[in-house]
């Protein structure tokens, strides 16, 4: 996308797009491997392919939405994105271990949303830097994702003294499947390009 070609996207509207995305792909019924059917299950890389082209099906994104290892997303001239996936169940319904670990292990070079802020900070493009985070819950909330989301704030803020935006949430609670009805998307610009790790 040329830059004179379009006013800079704002993050609550490509992660309401994100959102729409993943909806569609949850009610599209198509399970993923043997998994009962829903975007639930879906593994990180999987996923972001697959909003990627839904994406690119809107003309506001020029066909350009691409999926790379850094980022895991990349909108030209607009958006460098890291995705992380929360799912305190499995789609068996029973409680996933150490699934909280993607938010708060705080070093750089690790899996963890806080290593992807790392990343975002020496990310060399001219692109905004954000973190995601897609989370599934029931309805109502067995394991609420709140703290966990408020954790890695604080982590990040106190401990690792990163710069990010205010929190870009929105929440669906029509997902097709039995144990991931609800989705929750949180979002995060990386601000500060000095972090150290």
């Amino acid at each position: 996308m040329a830059a004179d070609s379009l006013k800079q996207m704002e993050l609550a509207e490509i992660i309401a797009d994100v959102v729409d995305a993943l909806v569609e792909i949850d009610r599209s019924g198509q399970p993923f491997r043997n998994f009962q059917p829903g975007v639930g299950p879906y593994g990180e890389p999987q996923l972001v392919k697959l909003v990627a082209s839904r994406l690119n099906v809107l003309p506001k994104y020029h066909g350009q939405v691409r999926t790379k290892r850094n980022p895991d997303l990349l909108i030209p001239n607009e958006w460098a994105m890291e995705f992380k996936i929360v799912r305190p169940f499995g789609d068996n319904g029973r409680e996933a271990e150490n699934w909280s670990v993607n938010l708060l292990h705080p070093y750089p070079g690790n899996v963890s949303v806080i290593g992807d802020c790392y990343k975002l900070a020496r990310y060399q493009g001219s692109e905004r830097r954000a973190a995601v985070v897609i989370g599934y819950e029931h309805l109502p909330p067995r394991i609420d994702v709140s703290p966990l989301i408020k954790s890695f704030e604080t982590i990040a803020a106190h401990v690792c003294a990163m710069k990010l935006s205010a929190r870009v949430e929105i929440r669906r609670n029509t997902l097709i499947h039995p144990v991931h009805q609800s989705l929750r998307v949180f979002a995060w610009e990386v601000i500060d390009r000095t972090v150290e790790g």
